[in-house]
């Protein structure tokens, strides 16, 4: 019987190790394809991070009718109101409004049925839309008054004194520069509601207390106190605070603030008077001093000429202060500069000789 062959056991040692060799390279692939894994979700995990910083920063985007409607909001008091000085609906109003605060994920507003009141990050955020808003409609007036001819119709207000010395000596020149503008002017002695009686600017004196309204700065007028020479002689002339109110003073049914004259009172500014004949206007005042009635205190814008041609005279200059009264341009916060506007405010702020000028 023939022996049975048997393989090297040298051969059988090799398959051993050949078969640890094939473990030991499967072990190490394994580890590769784990580390492979590991860096595939990571840069998983990178990418879905980036594309969550894409999608919020997509979902961000606040839009300038966002900003416009938060401010319209804040400043009427009420989404109803917001929604009649955008000419829009109370529910289209309340959407924008609440997609605002769902993109900036924070909330701007408190709001109950009765009343409304910004919070913190409200307040910020209102001011900077206040600039942004500013910003983009000078900027779009800016473009359009270089591209478009002033024209169309402007509904002009203003107090009948300021009518009447500031702005009619002027409307000729302006009318001739700019003849296709249409002016309507109309005069009030009390704060105008713009909105109300459909003006587009009106021109007020003093300080300014409406934040719905946005103001341009035309410059100053000086107060004096001032009397006719006829009444001077008649009556005397006041060398004294004491002295001027045994005089007949002339004041002004409303404001209380008008009556205070720029006089000190030894080292107190300001003295409030009591009227001996109040009225609604500064002209009535004006030739009621030229009547030689009494004394008044009156603007430098409405009575230079009077002053310059010796019709009226100061008195106390020496216990007169520096008082200088704000002229403004307003006109309504959400309305662009449009080019008749624009040039209409710049036209009386540069060419009226009355109004003292800002110093730039």
């Amino acid at each position: 019987m023939a022996p049975i062959a048997k393989e090297p056991i040298a051969n059988d040692n090799s398959a051993v190790f050949e078969r640890i060799k094939n473990l030991h390279l499967l072990s190490n692939f394994i580890h590769l394809l784990n580390l492979a894994d590991s860096v595939i979700f990571f840069l998983s995990e990178m990418a879905n991070n980036q594309q969550k910083i894409f999608d919020k920063n997509a979902k961000m985007k606040i839009t300038l009718e966002e900003m416009q409607v938060f401010i319209a909001v804040v400043d009427s008091g009420s989404i109803t109101e917001a929604a009649k000085w955008l000419n829009s609906t109370i529910s289209a109003t309340s959407r924008t409004l609440s997609r605002l605060e769902e993109k900036v994920e924070i909330t701007l507003l408190y709001r109950t049925t009765r009343r409304m009141k910004l919070s913190e990050e409200g307040a910020f955020f209102l001011q900077k839309a206040r600039e942004i808003t500013k910003l983009t409609q000078e900027t779009e007036g800016l473009l359009f008054t270089r591209q478009t001819v002033p024209s169309g119709t402007l509904r002009v207000d203003a107090s009948t004194p300021f009518l009447l010395h500031v702005i009619n000596p002027l409307i000729a020149q302006f009318h001739e520069i700019y003849p296709q503008i249409s002016l309507e002017l109309t005069n009030h002695e009390g704060i105008t509601n713009l909105l109300e009686k459909q003006t587009d600017v009106a021109f007020r004196i003093g300080p300014l207390a409406d934040s719905s309204l946005h103001a341009t700065l035309l410059g100053y007028s000086q107060l004096r106190i001032l009397a006719s020479p006829t009444y001077l002689q008649r009556f005397g002339e006041p060398k004294t605070v004491e002295e001027l109110q045994q005089h007949c003073l002339l004041g002004f049914t409303s404001p209380e603030s008008l009556n205070v004259w720029p006089l000190y009172q030894g080292e107190k500014k300001g003295l409030k008077i009591t009227p001996t004949i109040a009225t609604c206007s500064g002209e009535i005042q004006c030739s009621l001093v030229r009547q030689g009635v009494g004394i008044a205190c009156l603007s430098d814008f409405m009575t230079h000429d009077m002053r310059e041609s010796g019709e009226f005279r100061q008195i106390l200059a020496g216990a007169t202060y520096n008082h200088k009264q704000p002229i403004n341009a307003v006109y309504y916060r959400h309305q662009a500069l449009s080019p008749r506007l624009h040039c209409f405010i710049d036209f009386i702020k540069q060419h009226s000789p009355r109004i003292i000028r800002p110093q730039l």
